[in-house]
C-alpha cells in the first residue's frame, strides 16, 4: 500500500510544489505568487498554482535574479538537497546560451551602483546638516 501511494505522488504534482521542490523558490508561497503574477509559463501558457506538472513539459521561469527555461525530468512533492533537486529538471540549450550571453554582456548589472553614490544616505545628511549649521 505504501508503494502505491509513492507511485501516485510521482504520477502528478502541483506546479507550485514542484517549483519549491526543485529549489527555484525558497517557499511555496513565493512560488505561488510568481505563478499568479505571470512569471511562470508551462509550455508557453500562463498557469495556475494547482496545475499538474508532467514529465517532458517545458517550464519558463522569470525572476528578478534569473530567467530560465527547463524541461521536467522527474516529479517530487518533497524538498530535498540541491543535488537531488537538480535531477528534477534539465535546462534547455537556448536558456543556457541566453544566460551565458547575459553574463558576458553584464545585462543584469545595469541597476547596480556603489553605495554612497547618488542620493546621500541618512548618515551623510546628518553630516551635511552638522557642517552647514542645520540648512540643507
Amino acid at each position: 500500500m505504501v508503494n502505491e501511494m509513492d507511485s501516485k505522488k510521482l504520477e502528478h504534482c502541483r506546479l507550485d510544489k514542484w517549483l519549491w521542490a526543485a529549489r527555484f523558490f525558497k517557499t511555496r508561497s513565493l512560488a505561488t505568487a510568481a505563478i499568479e503574477t505571470g512569471k511562470v509559463h508551462v509550455d508557453g501558457d500562463r498557469a495556475k498554482p494547482a496545475k499538474e506538472v508532467h514529465i517532458g513539459q517545458v517550464i519558463h521561469i522569470r525572476n528578478r535574479d534569473f530567467e530560465i527555461e527547463v524541461t521536467v525530468q522527474s516529479l517530487s512533492n518533497i524538498r530535498k538537497g540541491a543535488p537531488e533537486a537538480a535531477l528534477l529538471y534539465t535546462e534547455t540549450t537556448g536558456s543556457i546560451a541566453k544566460r551565458e550571453n547575459a553574463k558576458a554582456t553584464g545585462e543584469g548589472e545595469h541597476a547596480l551602483r556603489e553605495r554612497g553614490t547618488g542620493r546621500p544616505t541618512k548618515r551623510q545628511l546628518r553630516d551635511i546638516k552638522k557642517f552647514t549649521g542645520g540648512a540643507y
